[in-house]
């Protein structure tokens, strides 16, 4: 069984995979948000091109582009975790959407509103279906997100305490656990949406449209998540395996203590001989 040196370099290095999380995970939460920010405007989970809508192989494609770009629709828009953008290939982003708590992209709302001036249209039961999972998947992804990059805040501070005893471990690797679930959750849930879109929205022949992952917040989100995990199993391992740290100075007097009561012992034993002595007649 490890010694309480191990023990608190085991403690030491999960704090430290906490700390490391949190600049990417901050990055995945206002990632898209700023479009003044190319560092921010480059973390988005999915971009949907829509700048060539109608394909080439249609008679008069380019004149039909023209009319719908006219009409409002944008080149592209990407999506974030809070809202989504949109702009023109020559421009960059033009505009970004109010960030909203629980925030999910509705696709067809958005080309509807922007390319028929908000009429209404019958959609097909199967893609209200879709639409349906991506709201509940994205809201879901957003709660676990923020509810991880709060207990791995916490945990940095939090994980130190588990030096000194046992009943700390369980506690602070209860949360630990937590955190770990919650943001490979999130991770897969960014992931399977992200790439669902990508499937959905190429398998239309009708349309030219395109859909491009964003590769730099799908990383940022998984690193986040793994360096979690691994953080969780050195909590793990501290709860079966490293001895706790005690103080010296109580494991001192422990080891001392004996002694001390042995040589007083002898100490006082040639005082009572010569006080017994002297009092004899």
């Amino acid at each position: 069984m490890a010694g309480p040196e191990a023990r608190r370099n085991t403690a030491v290095a999960a704090s430290i995979l906490y700390f490391v999380t949190i600049p990417f995970l901050v990055l995945v939460i206002i990632g898209n948000t700023n479009k003044s920010s190319s560092v921010l405007m480059d973390m988005y989970l999915f971009k949907l091109d829509v700048s060539q809508i109608i394909p080439i192989a249609v008679a008069n494609a380019g004149l039909l582009n023209s009319v719908a770009r006219s009409l409002g629709l944008h080149d592209f828009y990407q999506v974030g975790l809070w809202n989504f953008c949109e702009g023109y290939d020559a421009e960059g982003v033009t505009f970004c959407s109010r960030p909203v708590q629980f925030y999910w992209f509705n696709p067809v709302e958005i080309l509807v509103s922007e390319l028929l001036a908000g009429a209404k249209i019958a959609l097909p039961a199967q893609v209200i279906t879709v639409l349906g999972l991506l709201r509940i998947g994205s809201r879901l992804m957003y709660g676990c997100f923020m509810t991880g990059i709060v207990v791995n805040f916490l945990l940095i501070f939090a994980s130190p305490l588990v030096i000194r005893t046992r009943w700390f471990t369980l506690l602070v690797g209860t949360f630990a656990l937590v955190s770990a679930v919650v943001l490979n959750l999130a991770a897969i849930i960014a992931t399977v949406i992200s790439l669902a879109a990508k499937m959905a929205i190429t398998a239309q022949d009708q349309l030219n449209l395109r859909a491009k992952l964003g590769l730099s917040m799908l990383v940022s989100m998984w690193i986040g998540a793994i360096l979690t995990s691994i953080a969780f199993l050195l909590h793990a391992a501290m709860g079966c395996c490293c001895k706790p740290h005690r103080p010296l100075a109580t494991a001192e007097s422990s080891r001392t203590s004996p002694e001390v009561k042995k040589s007083d012992l002898s100490l006082s034993l040639p005082s009572f001989v010569r006080r017994r002595r002297n009092a004899a007649p």
